[in-house]
């Protein structure tokens, strides 16, 4: 209720005092409420004592959560679980910095992202473009959430899941072009990212930039100039080409997981009906997925799927994995319709409460909430299930 007043009283003093106008822009953001959505009050005993958050968390945890939480038009709801998450984030980013470290890969000033002849790097490199383009987009709207759902998914998948892994055999490997390229563009990425991420997390990136940047570089990443978002270095057949593979990984690690696949199983992997672009790809990264998905070979299909075997749909492509040798099909297929029956019960539980209009009458908001945050949940969980168990019928 007091902000308009705020605002005008520093717009009049200023008027005033310095003779012009002393800003155009004001950014009012929403409430920030306890974790249960009340307002805090010393009488309720829910105040939450930001110092105490930094104490436990670190300061850089606690403003990435409130970024992250600031979508336009709902309050925020703050909780130590919250922060607590972001402060794994930020244990990630450290990590990730400490392998760039450990593996040589430092800022080097004449790196040229454009020049990269990996198609690992130029992948990192578009990805690390788009993403730039991404957090400038949303920080001139304001939408400072996007912001930070943008940096949190590039840093997290991207750099962290992904390019860490796909660099390993590279810079292990007897190719020293591909790993001195590879330890620049790692270099490069970590640099741009430690930027972009500064705004939001500036404790960290400044110390982690100082590693990065070696004795040669003295220059804090707040006081250099924002860098540019090159939109030549967006490679779409590239990333068309790796996302396709990384997606051929995930599904195949969701399958075993599904499955009960032992984790020391090797399968071996047989493409069927797949253009020769998915061929290709599955030719050229196939030490990737094999190390990746924990395969022990992989090749075209020729003649029909064998007995046992379960099919994964990769878009222009249909992935076979033989699984009658390391799992007993009929025992996971009764350990499936098991879950999928107790998944059932706990959504028909739900269903009940929520079908009670006394229920809704007298329970709090919040309980409410949590039970059909309960029931998606479920949901999504029968339907994987039901997909497991139609996989094994089909084997």
């Amino acid at each position: 209720d007091i902000i308009f007043f705020w605002v005008a009283r520093m717009m009049m003093m200023g008027l005033h005092f310095m003779g012009e106008v002393p800003f155009r822009t004001v950014y009012i953001h929403a409430l920030v409420r306890d974790e249960q959505g009340a307002k805090m009050s010393k009488s309720k005993g829910n105040i939450i004592d930001p110092l105490e958050l930094m104490d436990s968390f670190g300061g850089d945890a606690l403003r990435f959560t409130l970024t992250a939480l600031a979508v336009p038009g709902r309050d925020v709801k703050l909780s130590e679980s919250r922060v607590a998450g972001y402060r794994n984030f930020a244990t990630k980013l450290w990590n990730a910095a400490r392998y760039c470290q450990m593996n040589g890969a430092l800022l080097d000033p004449a790196f040229d992202p454009g020049g990269c002849q990996h198609a690992i790097n130029r992948w990192i490199v578009s990805k690390v473009v788009e993403t730039g383009q991404a957090v400038e987009q949303a920080l001139e709207a304001y939408r400072l959430h996007d912001v930070a759902a943008a940096l949190y998914r590039f840093t997290w998948h991207a750099f962290c899941d992904w390019y860490i892994e796909f660099t390993k055999p590279v810079l292990t490997g007897a190719d020293e072009a591909a790993a001195a390229e590879t330890r620049a563009a790692m270099g490069w990425a970590l640099g741009r990212l430690l930027h972009h991420l500064h705004p939001v997390m500036p404790f960290i990136t400044e110390e982690l930039w100082a590693h990065l940047c070696g004795e040669g570089e003295s220059d804090m990443l707040l006081t250099r100039a924002w860098p540019q978002a090159e939109a030549g270095l967006i490679d779409r057949a590239v990333e068309a080409e790796v996302d396709w593979v990384i997606k051929l990984i995930s599904e195949i690690r969701a399958l075993r997981a599904e499955m009960n696949v032992p984790p020391a199983a090797k399968l071996d992997l047989s493409i069927k009906d797949g253009t020769p672009a998915a061929l290709a790809r599955v030719e050229t990264y196939g030490e990737l997925i094999r190390r990746l998905a924990r395969l022990s070979g992989s090749a075209p299909l020729t003649g029909e799927v064998p007995q046992g075997a379960v099919q994964i749909v990769i878009d222009e492509a249909t992935a076979v994995l033989p699984l009658a040798d390391v799992i007993d099909i009929a025992q996971e297929q009764a350990r499936l319709k098991k879950e999928i029956d107790r998944v059932q019960g706990d959504i028909a539980r739900v269903d009940k409460k929520l079908g009670n209009e006394q229920f809704l009458a007298k329970a709090p908001p919040e309980v409410v909430e949590e039970q059909r945050e309960r029931r998606a949940e479920s949901e999504q969980a029968r339907e994987r299930l039901a997909a497991a168990l139609d996989r094994l019928s089909g084997a």
